[in-house]
């Protein structure tokens, strides 16, 4: 499953690498930018008095959108792929990276800078994911568990170029478990036995994307989450950070990280207990990247 998952994103990023460059952009009203990276790290120890063990490790991702603009109209869309594997001689292979993140916004001008909007956006990951502290053999997670979708209506502000924020305070936001283990276990905050939890509230989400300096930008999307069905007061925070630090043409150092807090994902510890906590990964990478519009 993992070299399966790994070949689809190789795959799409190829596909839409060619797609971009054969069909160049006729179209002025339309914004597109992407960018597809290759990371490898490699370790080799052989007798190595100081100890560790050898590792090779490739991360894989893509982010492409594709923004609309005329009069009154507006548009913006989002993919963002990733997969990556780190594989050890004492460990084996391990999943480090895995994303599948789709997001969209129309809106209809009100005024200057201010859009009636609506607006989708689901997430979800290829493989099956495991937490490696209690056992290596049960997953807890895998492709459409959970999936996340989101469908609200309501305000997007564009005060800059490089800032967006859409309030949307009627928002559904649907976490599906399709697995039946995972389901019968109560993961992700459905009741056992379901495979979807459905909330009911408002979503404010602010995205960034800025060139601060030559070749080097960022693009956060911060967003907060209250349910209004039950405890409106735990409020859900995601938060997602890309640096991208262009070398030449032909390659990249790329940073990225992210940070949630769900009042409905219980962590597991060592001692057995669960709890919400606060979530934290981060992924630094040199190698190949190929930009596309």
């Amino acid at each position: 499953m993992k070299l399966f998952s790994l070949c689809i994103i190789l795959q799409l990023l190829l596909w839409s690498t060619w797609d971009a460059t054969a069909q160049p952009d006729q179209n002025p009203y339309w914004t597109r930018n992407g960018i597809a990276s290759f990371n490898l790290s490699q370790a080799n120890l052989s007798s190595w008095s100081a100890g560790g063990e050898s590792a090779i490790g490739l991360d894989a991702l893509l982010t492409y959108t594709a923004d609309y603009k005329k009069e009154r109209h507006l548009l913006n869309n989002r993919l963002e792929l990733a997969y990556g594997l780190n594989r050890t001689d004492g460990n084996g292979t391990r999943k480090t990276n895995d994303k599948i993140y789709l997001s969209s916004t129309y809106g209809y001008e009100l005024r200057k800078n201010l859009y009636l909007s609506g607006l989708f956006s689901f997430q979800t990951q290829f493989a099956k994911g495991y937490n490696y502290d209690l056992s290596e053999n049960i997953f807890i997670s895998k492709f459409m568990a959970p999936a996340y979708l989101l469908v609200g209506a309501g305000v997007t502000w564009t005060p800059k170029p490089y800032f967006t924020a859409t309030f949307t305070p009627a928002a559904w936001r649907g976490t599906f478990v399709t697995n039946d283990s995972l389901s019968d276990a109560g993961a992700f905050g459905v009741k056992k036995g379901n495979h979807l939890l459905s909330e009911f509230g408002a979503d404010l989400r602010m995205e960034v994307k800025y060139e601060f300096l030559k070749n080097m930008t960022i693009y956060s999307r911060l967003e907060f989450y209250s349910n209004y069905l039950e405890k409106p007061q735990n409020v859900d925070i995601f938060w997602d950070v890309l640096l991208n630090m262009k070398i030449n043409d032909w390659f990249s150092t790329n940073l990225s990280t992210n940070l949630i807090y769900d009042n409905e994902v219980k962590i597991v510890q060592k001692d057995g207990k669960a709890g919400p906590k606060i979530q934290f990964k981060e992924i630094l990478g040199v190698g190949l990247q190929i930009t596309f519009r």
